[in-house]
């Protein structure tokens, strides 16, 4: 039973948490918007960042260029689909995405996502600290004092990963909280 594993499946909740932030929405243009929705290019589904360059304009639009411009219309089609929520322009070499201002009442609802996504990464921390816990009790070959020792480890990092997702989600509420 080795503390590193547990830490490292600590640090990939976390990072798990991390991407599900980029989906939420701050009422700013951010490629990571787009991350997660693949287009149908030449018969397989390929992620739109691989197949156009994707900049943004002002702060409040995303603009994808296609390096093919056959694939602007899978693309929109691609965008249509997704649960983005946000209607693409074409105008016909580039495809515009106009993120809107968000209200006080969006941004309360999106702020009681972050929380619900925290508290689900958190449980899975908890849920790494039982199942280290649990290895270190099975395992008889360990003496009592070490397993103590082994357990405090645990909880330790437990509290430390805990303090970092508490601290990614504070940061993204004000995100979304600042006009």
């Amino acid at each position: 039973m080795e503390i590193k594993n547990v830490e490292e499946r600590m640090e990939k909740a976390v990072e798990v948490f991390k991407e599900g932030l980029n989906k939420v929405r701050t009422g700013r243009a951010n490629p990571t918007l787009l991350n997660g929705i693949e287009v149908d290019y030449y018969g397989s589904p390929t992620p739109i960042n691989q197949i156009a360059s994707i900049s943004i304009q002002e702060g409040k639009t995303v603009v994808i260029k296609p390096y093919d411009a056959s694939s602007l219309k899978d693309i929109e089609r691609a965008i249509n689909a997704s649960s983005l929520g946000l209607p693409p322009q074409n105008d016909g070499s580039v495809i515009r995405v106009t993120v809107p201002a968000l209200t006080e009442e969006t941004r309360k609802g999106y702020c009681k996502d972050v929380a619900k996504m925290a508290e689900e990464a958190k449980v899975a921390i908890r849920n790494i600290r039982r199942d280290g816990n649990d290895e270190v009790k099975k395992d008889k070959t360990i003496p009592e004092d070490m397993a103590k020792d082994l357990q405090e480890k645990i909880q330790k990092a437990t509290d430390k990963f805990i303090a970092k997702v508490d601290e990614v989600a504070k940061e993204k509420e004000k995100e979304i909280m600042t006009i």
